[in-house]
């Protein structure tokens, strides 16, 4: 499936899902980089041959898009597939406009990352097992992702999502955020 020896670079804020996903990578015949953010994988790109990146969509800073385009235009034989947890048309379509192979969603595991960069013969559909996640998931993952943002403090959190403090603890009392 791969070949041994390939460089990958992994640009995601989630330090706990980019060792993971990093670790399955190593599996699997890679030698993998690791970047938080544009910058370090600016950086990487400026010191190593990269044969190909894994690029989160949001990130503190400049956004994964940014960090594409800063890639292809270091190395433009780079071969990039975008992942993100908030995936959408306009971003989709403005990836792959960028120069991205594909546009995945998480959860996503390594088997499925790594067939997003195999070629596909003309008119070949991709693999449509796309698992629409629940309301509740959603709902979860975007107050997780606001509360970041936020640094931690409920009450702004509770204010940029439109809702009263109550309730937001009352929902990260039920569903737990994930560190």
């Amino acid at each position: 499936m791969t070949s041994p020896g390939k460089t990958l670079l992994l640009v995601d804020d989630d330090e706990r899902f980019r060792e993971r996903l990093g670790r399955a990578l190593m599996e699997r015949g890679y030698r993998v980089l690791e970047a938080d953010g544009h910058d370090r994988a600016m950086r990487h790109a400026a010191a190593e041959t990269l044969d190909r990146a894994v690029v989160d969509l949001r990130m503190p800073g400049a956004n994964g898009l940014e960090v594409v385009k800063g890639l292809l235009e270091k190395q433009p034989t780079l071969e990039v597939v975008v992942l993100t947890g908030y995936g959408s048309i306009a971003t989709a379509v403005e990836a792959v406009r960028l120069g991205a192979l594909d546009y995945l969603t998480k959860p996503c595991h390594a088997d499925q990352l790594l067939g997003a960069f195999e070629p596909k013969a003309p008119g070949e559909a991709r693999d449509a097992t796309f698992e629409t996640p629940s309301l509740a998931r959603l709902e979860r993952e975007h107050i997780e992702r606001v509360l970041t943002e936020c640094g931690g403090n409920v009450s702004k959190a509770a204010r940029v999502l439109g809702v009263h403090r109550r309730t937001l603890q009352y929902k990260l009392a039920k569903y737990p955020v994930h560190r």
